[in-house]
């Protein structure tokens, strides 16, 4: 059987440096998938974009062929015609990337970003794309589908964009998708339907798959083969079952490793609770005003609403939930960026029995006093550094601000926080680019430590990372949480990450708490439904435990559809009620 796309040899360098992709090796089949798996770093996301000509202008391609077996026949990609390559781009081959926001055109509306691709290779009028684009965007999880055509990029959440991007790659229904880190903004929910919808595309028009990915999980519930990676070379690669099984590399058995994943056993509870609350957010709620175009009247969407939440001093408290349930504009609201609605109150107690601090209604004194004491870190980390300013100014920036310090001491400090994250001072002079995800990622909890502050929120701070990356930066987190006695507010979709680093897991669903309590109760006696969707859809790197598509749908589908003690429609929700000490769950009498 002739592979639909087959990749020999393949060699891609920089300069006079050696080769960063060597001699590598691969082909996927029609209606198959194949994983490429590997650190950041590895040559995956290079090589896939070597297959659709769009390398950096500075790559070379030293070698190798790359044959597409498509429709039209056998074409050799490295010498097709440029004219040829646009007319396969995006239409027989298509890809979706890591970054949407930077894929995505800020200027132009979701929906005539994605109905462009058909406008080209389909010929389809204004009507007939949008009406193909609703469906998309509707299969690929938004609960809006004209407003999600109707909005710009800015306006939607990292998850919400991702959607966009998957539904511009799959709306032509190409014959290859190539995906780099497609559910990597995902909820795990929204994940596991994401999974199924290309399965079921594969199913029904023979679409093959190549899955960039460094979810383990991932790979044992879409891939029939695995080709694993490290520094530009193949380390390993074979059918999914055996490799994932048994891996015959050492790199691959690391990598499996540092996965995380929920323990198979409630583990030990942490210290008891306490009263010393640092933060303390009450019948907190937030409403936003939509644009209206003429005559419209204008459309009023609820965030969150009736959200209590208590911090405890030194200890770490989880939000999780979908991309749009309300976990961001939480976060922003405890940080003083968001007012909430009439009614609602944010508490903020820097030392214990200090009188508390009303974040709501802080002057700009107050407000420039607390930052100093509550940072921030956030998803990208590459977006939150100016790739204009160096990491000496950017660490030195937030006190020269508060006016801390000399000169001197500022970076002096800077070097310190560097030393507490694990990089070498010596970097103080580089750019953010010169540093991987990872490192970046590093770089923003440093630049958030320099303040000293009590309270860190940090808003997925490990979901753009492999699995290695990650287990490092949760070490670090933990670390410096005891060192520093730092508070956590952590905003997560991944369950595993958050099983293993939170004291108390508040779950968000439709803008509402649905149930919290602490991870050893939370994670093995779940009761409301969406909770169990969310555990059901955590992908474990074990390909005889897929994901229950089913009981993912059940959960994660309409609060109208839940079984009729935890139902509710809009406003109109049931109480947090105590099922047992410290379990709360949303549910009728």
């Amino acid at each position: 059987m002739t592979a639909l796309l087959d990749v020999r040899d393949l060699t891609i360098g920089f300069g006079a440096a050696p080769p960063v992709v060597d001699r590598v090796s691969f082909a996927v089949n029609a209606g198959e998938t194949l994983a490429l798996v590997g650190e950041s770093g590895s040559g995956k996301t290079l090589t896939c974009r070597s297959i659709l000509r769009i390398l950096p202008d500075a790559a070379q391609l030293r070698g190798g062929t790359i044959r597409f077996d498509g429709a039209g026949g056998t074409v050799d990609m490295m010498t097709l015609s440029e004219k040829a390559m646009r007319s396969i781009r995006g239409d027989r081959i298509a890809m979706i990337f890591q970054e949407p926001m930077r894929s995505l055109s800020p200027l132009h509306r979701l929906g005539d970003q994605v109905a462009e691709v058909l406008h080209l290779h389909r010929r389809m009028g204004r009507a007939e794309a949008k009406r193909a684009v609703l469906d998309q965007f509707a299969k690929v999880g938004f609960v809006d589908p004209d407003r999600a055509w109707r909005s710009y990029p800015f306006e939607m959440s990292g998850g919400m964009r991702q959607r966009a991007m998957i539904a511009m790659a799959m709306v032509a229904k190409p014959e290859v998708l190539i995906a780099d880190e497609p559910t990597t903004a995902l909820d795990v929910t929204t994940q596991a339907q994401v999974l199924g919808l290309i399965r079921s595309l594969q199913a029904d028009t023979g679409m093959a798959v190549i899955l960039v990915t460094h979810d383990l999980g991932v790979v044992a519930n879409m891939a029939q083969h695995v080709v694993v990676m490290n520094k530009g070379r193949v380390m390993e690669s074979g059918e999914a079952s055996r490799v994932l099984a048994s891996p015959g590399h050492a790199y691959t058995a690391k990598l499996f490793a540092a996965a995380p994943m929920i323990p198979a056993v409630a583990r030990p509870a942490r210290a008891p609770q306490h009263d010393d609350i640092i933060l303390d957010l009450r019948d907190v709620s937030k409403t936003y005003t939509m644009r209206a175009r003429g005559w419209r009247t204008p459309v009023s969407v609820t965030a969150c609403q009736h959200v209590d939440l208590r911090l405890q001093r030194g200890k770490t408290l989880a939000i999780v939930g979908e991309s749009g349930s309300g976990k961001t504009t939480c976060a922003r609201i405890a940080m003083g960026a968001e007012a909430p609605d009439a009614g609602g109150a944010v508490l903020f107690c820097p030392d214990r029995g200090a009188d508390p601090i009303p974040v709501h209604t802080m002057s700009k004194a107050e407000r420039m006093a607390f930052q100093r004491q509550a940072q921030m870190v956030f998803q990208d980390p590459y977006a939150s550094l100016s790739p204009r300013m160096r990491v000496q100014e950017a660490l030195t920036e937030p006190m020269e601000i508060h006016g801390i310090g000399t000169k001197s001491d500022r970076r002096e400090k800077a070097a310190e926080m560097l030393r507490w994250v694990g990089l070498d001072p010596d970097m103080l002079r580089r750019f953010p680019h010169a540093f991987s995800g990872g490192q970046r990622q590093r770089l923003s909890i440093a630049r958030a430590l320099t303040l000293d502050p009590r309270l860190l929120v940090c808003d997925e701070p490990t979901s753009a990372l492999d699995v290695s990356v990650q287990d490092q930066i949760l070490t670090l987190l933990e670390d410096i949480r005891e060192r520093a006695n730092l508070s956590y507010l952590f905003i997560s979709h991944d369950l595993a990450v958050v099983a293993r680093i939170a004291d108390e897991v508040a779950v968000m669903r439709a803008g509402v708490i649905v149930e919290q309590a602490a991870p050893d109760t939370l994670f093995y006696n779940p009761q409301h439904p969406y909770t169990r969707a969310l555990i059901a859809a955590q992908p474990e790197p074990d390909v005889s435990r897929p994901i229950d598509l089913d009981l993912v749908a059940q959960g994660a589908g309409s609060p109208l559809l839940w079984p009729e003690s935890y139902r509710f429609e809009g406003a109109n929700v049931p109480a947090l009620r105590e099922l047992e000490p410290g379990h709360m769950v949303r549910c009728h009498a």
